[in-house]
């Protein structure tokens, strides 16, 4: 029996208030942390996939910045035998030609030498071998490369001859290195292989002026010649002719 000196207190109900909120309570401790670790393994999850995604797209780059393609290795492979044929017909020049077009040999020798190191030194860092020997390699189908027979006439030349063959199939040999400069300017993607190519260009191009002016130059001497020939020419007609309007006249008046 409850004593009555000391009634048992009556324990206070709890409002649906403080039960709503005790629940809300536990259910918060109870799920937070799996909410966390959710979130954390969300997050680790995101994580791989970007790198996942991003991995390629990082060796790609690298891929064009250190790269080449198969123009950046058609231009050295061709422009060295072309280049060496263009040295092989300045060192003709040595003992051919006069003082103007052996000036200019020696120039285009000491330019195009340095170039074919560097062409074959871009060749050893991509993997890729140098160009053959020209010696029956078949490069004569590469923009203005000269025959055998071509080659034999120029070195069976001398002086004058010599001077105009040479400026003239120099002309055509730096036309056709000028277009192989240009494809690779458009095509390839090698930054030292291109800046070659700019300067062969810019240097050549300036040259072929050059010899267009010098072999204009030396041409135009020889046309003076015929005209000078072709006014004596006329001169001694003329005078002919009046000689023999003189005889006629002198005839009809006797």
């Amino acid at each position: 029996m409850p004593d009555a000196r000391h009634p048992r207190r009556a324990r206070p109900r709890r409002s649906d208030h403080t039960r709503k909120t005790y629940a809300m309570t536990f259910l918060q401790r109870a799920l937070v942390p799996a909410a966390a670790a959710a979130a954390t393994a969300f997050a680790l999850t995101a994580c791989g996939t970007a790198a996942d995604a991003t991995e390629p797209a990082a060796s790609a780059s690298e891929g064009t910045a250190d790269g080449f393609n198969d123009a950046d290795v058609a231009f050295a492979q061709e422009m060295i035998p072309h280049h060496e044929q263009a040295v092989e017909m300045a060192d003709l020049a040595e003992s051919r030609a006069g003082d103007g077009v052996r000036d200019l040999a020696e120039e285009i020798a000491e330019a195009q030498g340095p170039e074919i190191e560097r062409m074959t030194g871009l060749l050893e860092s991509w993997g890729e071998s140098p160009a053959p020997d020209m010696e029956g390699a078949g490069h004569s189908d590469m923009p203005g490369m000269m025959s055998d027979e071509e080659m034999a006439e120029l070195e069976a030349a001398e002086g004058e001859e010599f001077d105009t063959l040479f400026l003239e199939m120099m002309i055509l040999h730096h036309e056709g290195a000028v277009t192989m400069a240009e494809t690779e300017i458009a095509e390839g993607v090698d930054p030292q292989a291109q800046d070659l190519a700019e300067d062969i260009f810019q240097v050549q191009h300036a040259e072929i002026e050059r010899m267009s002016t010098m072999l204009g130059e030396s041409g135009g001497a020889d046309d003076e010649d015929d005209a000078d020939q072709d006014t004596d020419d006329g001169d001694s007609e003329d005078t002919d002719e009046d000689a023999d309007d003189g005889d006629s006249e002198d005839h009809d008046g006797h």
